[in-house]
């Protein structure tokens, strides 16, 4: 028996430093509605590691946030929250080291640290935390994770080396990563990303040496690499630290929220997914979020439509497994204008209605 109503199924990302992706869900379910009021639309707030995963998580597990003193990528005290759920601290880097957190001209990944988030796995260390599951994206920081390394010595071994600290026995670490690139070479966190964070091309080989130093000297010290390891070079290579030195596992953060949600339950009945990011192009099919969710999607024949506020290489994404592609900004509105709240609300909402259109044009049964 056909159904009565069309399915569709809403899981954006957030659009960094302009939407969460529960903003970005009810604005595509508006755009769905307006031109099929009847359809049943079921929004995922959802994340890939990056900004707003503590959200989409304590949306899923619900969970009390807890608040405590650190420091941004530039070393400025702030207050970030992290969410505790039982004996389970989930924390967001991009809350506490966020590029979105920095003026364009504050950007200097030879500056930026990540020793705030140490401090902060060091706070939910000593409240009783047991597995500490870290949302690894959209970091300021290229620094291996020697700045997270740094302040937990700081906490935990302030007169020793890090061979004294014990407090880590029996706690499990887990990255949630949007990547799989690895630590180093033409891949790695620095080629890859530290452009994006405000490098130079000077700065490149400055970065890329001082990455392969401390992954050397790293190797050396514990007899084992996992500089290759996939997600070894997520937030700056704060992936390899977390792997390197306190032996977390890495999983794909899109992977697991979808999990949690049972999302895989609802394609069967699903005729449409909406799914879309701040920017999307090659960087999406390196496991981001709409990726993982097209993939999901496509097993089970269900078309996947990706939107987003800036597209770059449409047909790669296309020819990839994506359905429909849609930028939501008119080529003629500046990014200053794109990232006003209620401008990306309204462009969204409308692109979601063109996209709904055009699949009931070419989909929807008679």
């Amino acid at each position: 028996m056909r159904k009565k109503h069309s399915q569709f199924v809403v899981c954006m990302d957030s659009f960094k430093g302009c939407l969460t992706s529960h903003e970005a869900n009810e604005a595509v379910q508006r755009g769905v509605r307006q031109v099929l009021p009847d359809a049943e639309v079921i929004a995922i707030p959802v994340s890939d590691g990056g900004e707003g995963f503590v959200e989409a998580c304590r949306h899923i597990h619900g969970g009390m946030l807890h608040s405590v003193q650190t420091c941004d990528a530039l070393m400025r005290d702030i207050e970030a929250n992290y969410l505790v759920c039982g004996d389970t601290a989930i924390i967001e880097v991009a809350k506490i080291i966020g590029l979105a957190m920095l003026a364009e001209e504050e950007r200097n990944p030879m500056r930026a640290s990540s020793y705030g988030v140490g401090t902060v796995v060091a706070d939910a260390i000593q409240n009783g935390a047991k597995h500490i599951i870290v949302g690894l994206g959209g970091s300021a920081t290229s620094d291996s994770g020697t700045g997270m390394l740094r302040a937990l010595c700081d906490v935990f071994a302030p007169e020793g080396t890090w061979r004294d600290i014990k407090v880590f026995d029996g706690i499990k670490f887990t990255i949630a990563t949007d990547v799989n690139n690895p630590l180093c070479g033409k891949n790695g966190a620095t080629y890859t990303f530290a452009p994006q964070k405000g490098a130079t091309p000077d700065m490149l080989c400055q970065l890329e040496k001082r990455t392969l130093d401390f992954a050397t000297r790293s190797a050396h010290y514990f007899g084992y690499d996992r500089s290759n390891a996939p997600g070894a070079g997520a937030a700056g290579g704060l992936g390899y630290a977390f792997m390197q030195y306190l032996n977390a596992t890495c999983e794909s953060g899109a992977a697991m929220l979808l999990d949690a949600t049972h999302f895989d339950t609802l394609l069967p009945q699903t005729d449409c997914i909406f799914t879309g990011e701040g920017t999307a192009n090659r960087q999406t099919l390196m496991g981001k979020l709409p990726y993982t969710i097209m993939q999901r999607a496509k097993a089970k024949g269900v078309p996947t439509c990706l939107l987003a506020g800036c597209l770059e290489d449409a047909a790669s994404l296309q020819k990839a497994g994506f359905h429909r592609t849609a930028c939501i900004n008119p080529p003629t509105l500046s990014l200053q204008e794109a990232m006003q709240k209620q401008t990306a609300l309204q462009n969204l909402q409308m692109a979601a209605a063109k996209l709904t259109k055009e699949w009931t044009e070419t989909h929807r049964q008679p």
